[in-house]
């Protein structure tokens, strides 16, 4: 790998936590699609719009995670029975409540960032500063994501309490 200056035995481990997080992102896709198709109620209007733009975002990193595996000079995973097989997410059946919608996207949230901060911990240790900047800016991307999403399901009477600084 001697065009990055990366040794390609030590950036294996950020491979292998990449194409960990590209299954991850498949599943999560579809599943968006999923309830873009299927949500209903009052709320169908925004969150049918929301999914959208969701979805057509995890696109968009389902492809730059698979050319950074490229760039790292490995090839990313790329059939869906293997994806399945990876993912630490789950399929999601159709028939749920825009409120389980949302409460299931949030946790999955939750399984992507810690995806996400093992590659980043595997790209530090191999020195890789271009896989740590191109995930840091998805977690920070999911993590405004989710907070909108639980602020979309919090009950109007809830308040927020202030944390006191230490």
């Amino acid at each position: 790998m001697n065009y990055l200056g990366l040794d390609k035995e030590k950036i294996a481990l950020t491979v292998d936590e990449l194409n960990i997080l590209l299954a991850d992102y498949h599943l999560y896709y579809q599943k968006l699609r999923n309830f873009h198709w299927n949500v209903i109620g009052k709320n169908f209007f925004d969150l049918h719009e929301k999914f959208e733009e969701m979805y057509d975002d995890a696109k968009l990193k389902i492809d730059e995670i698979a050319e950074r595996v490229l760039t790292l000079r490995f090839q990313p995973t790329s059939n869906l029975s293997d994806y399945l097989k990876m993912s630490n997410l789950e399929e999601s059946i159709s028939e749920l409540t825009d409120y389980d919608m949302i409460e299931q996207l949030i946790n999955d949230h939750g399984v992507l960032l810690s995806q996400m901060r093992k590659v980043v911990k595997a790209a530090d240790a191999a020195g890789d500063e271009g896989t740590i900047d191109l995930i840091g800016a998805y977690i920070r991307e999911l993590e405004k994501t989710s907070w909108m999403l639980d602020a979309w399901k919090m009950k109007t009477t809830e308040t927020h309490k202030a944390i006191p600084a230490e």
